[in-house]
């Protein structure tokens, strides 16, 4: 009932910059959380950012200062710009949204995840 397209993925140097991109379309009366995690092989997914139309945003203390999430609430979009990147930032980076629908059920979906490789 919720899509998510991510888009933005790639190859880069290390302190090079990349931006995410998440769309969500489907049955949405309105979207409640917008995050980003990220999967290394091998390794959990874990938290990257999130946004909160009440708690504003969070992210995780290893990209504090170099990662930036913000969203687009009229075409229901989320960003997450990357700077300065590492080649420890390297894994598949996934979208998640919190909606409430038309139905005013509340699901939460994942996007189908972007590859992001940072090279040294």
């Amino acid at each position: 009932q919720v899509q998510l397209v991510e888009s933005g993925g790639g190859l880069v140097q290390a302190g090079g910059s990349l931006r995410l991109s998440c769309v969500a379309s489907g049955s949405i009366f309105s979207i409640n959380d917008m995050a980003w995690y990220r999967q290394a092989p091998g390794k959990q997914r874990d938290l990257v950012a999130i946004i909160s139309s009440i708690r504003g945003t969070n992210y995780a203390d290893s990209v504090k200062g170099r990662f930036t999430i913000s969203r687009d609430n009229a075409r229901n979009t989320v960003y997450l710009q990357m700077n300065s990147l590492k080649p420890e930032d390297t894994a598949v980076y996934y979208c998640y949204v919190s909606s409430t629908l038309t139905s005013r059920s509340t699901i939460g979906t994942w996007g189908q995840g972007t590859q992001v490789t940072v090279s040294s």
